[in-house]
């Protein structure tokens, strides 16, 4: 019997699967070849997790692989209704990204207590003003979303002095539902979006939900773009309804005179929270492990529910 063949949407740098010699037959494809190469594989491995290829090709004829990984947290941007029906299993990157994410929300944080922009704005104007900063301790937040990076981004705030409710689909455990979320988030000094993009969360932080937060929040969201509705948010910050927010993975680049450039107290980064420096290495080594398991008929870790749009956790009722 032939080597099963593993199919990579191809991005630079691709992955090290030189561990696979001998056991799988590596084949790889772009957003323009990938739907006539699509039959053929047994499994696809959706290293360039920007593209919406698998998405368009996905619904073409002919066999589809048994199995699609993508090097990513979200499935969003592959999902489609073909799929979804499809028997194909589907896994994620859940384990590689969640301490990278919380470091970098903890950061955010810490920079919009201590007044870091301001101090570099003042460093570029050449002026020494002293100001007094907030503080960590004691202050509340709302981490919305309870899969593993929201419960990451708690434990680090906990270590921080910051008093944290955590909010999922469902309550559980310590865990609140989403029929608190409202209550919570008019009471908290940080609201933190980690919360995955499904038909239930998208635009879910809109001009309603900003008009509950208190003039001193902060908002930050390392969850994807179209969670906010970022014309809301903007016109949240222009009318000084809360202090201040920041967004790690926008709707798309904001173009050279997007408005998003020029509000007032908002920081954005191109989705740098999970952006570490060797994680390329650490992604190719867990498909790599977990091929392996396949391949001898094991069960596979980070099992993705389609319908809901990401992994379940162990405690989420079904």
């Amino acid at each position: 019997m032939a080597d099963p063949v593993i199919l990579v949407l191809d991005a630079d740098p691709p992955p090290r699967l030189g561990r696979l010699t001998g056991r799988a037959r590596v084949r790889y494809a772009d957003g323009r070849t990938l739907a006539e190469r699509l039959p053929d594989a047994d499994v696809l491995l959706v290293w360039d997790t920007a593209s919406d290829a698998v998405r368009r090709a996905w619904p073409g004829g002919g066999p589809r692989p048994r199995w699609v990984h993508t090097a990513s947290a979200g499935v969003d941007r592959l999902v489609c209704a073909e799929l979804a029906a499809s028997p194909t299993v589907v896994t994620n990157a859940r384990g590689v990204f969640e301490l990278p994410v919380a470091e970098y929300v903890a950061g955010l944080v810490l920079a919009f207590a201590k007044d870091l922009p301001g101090t570099l704005e003042l460093q570029r104007q050449r002026r020494w003003r002293h100001r007094d900063t907030g503080r960590l301790a004691g202050s509340r937040a709302v981490v919305v979303g309870a899969g593993p990076v929201g419960r990451e981004i708690t434990r680090l705030l906990h270590g921080l002095g910051v008093r944290v409710a955590l909010v999922g689909r469902t309550a559980r455990r310590s865990i609140h539902g989403v029929e608190d979320l409202d209550r919570l988030a008019a009471g908290a000094d940080w609201v933190i979006c980690a919360a995955p993009l499904t038909d239930g969360t998208h635009g879910m932080f809109d001009t309603r939900f900003f008009g509950l937060l208190q003039p001193s929040a902060r908002f930050v969201s390392v969850g994807r773009g179209p969670l906010v509705v970022e014309e809301d948010l903007a016109a949240a910050l222009r009318g000084r309804w809360i202090a201040g927010a920041a967004l790690d993975l926008p709707e798309g680049e904001p173009p050279p005179d997007s408005p998003l450039w020029d509000v007032p107290d908002l920081i954005l980064s191109p989705h740098m929270g999970g952006g570490t420096a060797g994680r390329r290495d650490r992604l190719g080594e867990q498909f790599v492990s977990m091929y392996e398991r396949w391949a001898v008929g094991g069960t596979l870790p980070n099992v993705v529910d389609i319908q809901r749009g990401y992994v379940p956790s162990r405690d989420t009722p079904g």
